[in-house]
């Protein structure tokens, strides 16, 4: 993650294979176009105009995290809670905060308020500055999924401490990074993750990353939560 704030927008991995490492995700895509969720083996590209469709295998990405969804917890969610609401509720179901757990939330939402990082050019600049462009969308009356991770404290610039989610709706036509969210009423769905396999790209850029900036809290801040 502190790779992709500092704009090195281009990975080695392709889709094909990051889907070897696990059939449920998140990521962006090469040059920042658009972001990923990863739903049962299928990876979606949700593009900046909000449209969502099938990625290539063929496509690279420079951020994504996957994991194989098994389900070891299910909840039914009470109605009509806000994504602040609803994080404190799944926290007080957790056996422990000390671990990653990847989160699938099905269900009818009032509605979800979604941004997606466009398609950026060489040279590129910085996130912060990348996502100012981003237009911000709202659904409304939706069915869909919201799929993410919850990411301990002491990942943090690996992944997005807290909770990091995308959604698509259940035609898996239109979604994106999820800003806010209000329920109708949901199941949610979680799957702990005791292993972790870090992969790292080996380019010039990387190579000469700036990954501990010392306001990383802040951009961390500014380019997923918007607020």
């Amino acid at each position: 993650m502190s790779a992709l704030l500092d704009g090195i927008y281009d990975g080695e991995l392709s889709i094909g294979e990051l889907l070897g490492h696990g059939n449920f995700g998140i990521g962006t895509f090469n040059a920042l176009d658009g972001e990923m969720i990863i739903l049962d083996g299928v990876c979606y590209q949700l593009r900046g105009d909000g449209t969502a469709e099938v990625a290539s295998l063929e496509q690279l990405s420079p951020f994504a995290i996957a994991t194989n969804f098994v389900p070891r917890l299910k909840l039914e969610a009470p109605d009509n809670l806000k994504r602040s609401e609803l994080s404190q509720f799944i926290t007080s179901h957790l056996p422990s905060e000390n671990f990653m757990y990847a989160v699938r939330i099905r269900g009818h939402f009032h509605d979800v308020r979604v941004r997606t990082v466009s398609k950026q050019s060489k040279p590129y600049r910085p996130m912060t500055e990348a996502t100012l462009e981003d237009e911000e969308l709202l659904f409304q009356d939706i069915s869909g999924i919201i799929g993410g991770f919850r990411t301990p404290v002491y990942e943090k610039g690996i992944g997005v401490p807290g909770c990091h989610v995308h959604f698509v709706d259940d035609a898996k036509s239109k979604g994106g990074h999820v800003l806010d969210f209000t329920l109708a009423q949901a199941t949610i769905e979680v799957c702990p993750g005791t292993d972790l396999e870090l992969r790292l790209p080996l380019t010039q850029e990387f190579s000469d990353a700036s990954l501990a900036p010392d306001d990383l809290d802040q951009q961390i801040h500014d380019t997923e939560v918007k607020s």
